[in-house]
């Protein structure tokens, strides 16, 4: 027993098309729409919203991270050089950590609550009339 030369055509395009895929996930070469799946348009629907949901958290995230880094960063740059403990007991490395866990915890939180808010904006329930 073997593959069925049509699954064997499916997987040599499958393996050829990852190998074309750009930095984003998407095909290049698009391989001729061959596929044993066919999506309907609503789930095609639903692909290119969670894809679009994805995309916007991403965005508010970067935005959150960036205000954070700098509503972080002023003062506690400031307080190394003015408190005597913090010129002490904070070096780089500690200053480069207080900014950066601010940062990141921002930019999760918001692509989070961003991506919960469109998959809630999106959903669409069963109501019987």
């Amino acid at each position: 027993m073997g593959i069925p030369s049509e699954l064997r055509h499916y997987w040599a395009q499958k393996t050829l098309t990852n190998q074309n895929l750009n930095h984003n996930g998407y095909d290049i070469n698009n391989c001729n729409g061959r596929s044993l799946l066919i999506a309907s348009p609503a789930e095609e629907h639903k692909i290119l919203q969670a894809r679009l949901c994805t995309q916007e958290g991403v965005r508010a995230g970067v935005k959150a991270a960036v205000i954070t880094c700098v509503a972080t960063a002023v003062p506690t740059l400031t307080a190394v050089r003015v408190i005597p403990w913090a010129k002490a007991n904070l070096n780089y490395t500690a200053q480069a950590l207080i900014i950066s866990a601010a940062s990141i915890a921002a930019y999760f939180i918001t692509v989070d609550k961003t991506i919960l808010e469109c998959a809630r904006r999106n959903a669409h329930y069963n109501k019987r009339d």
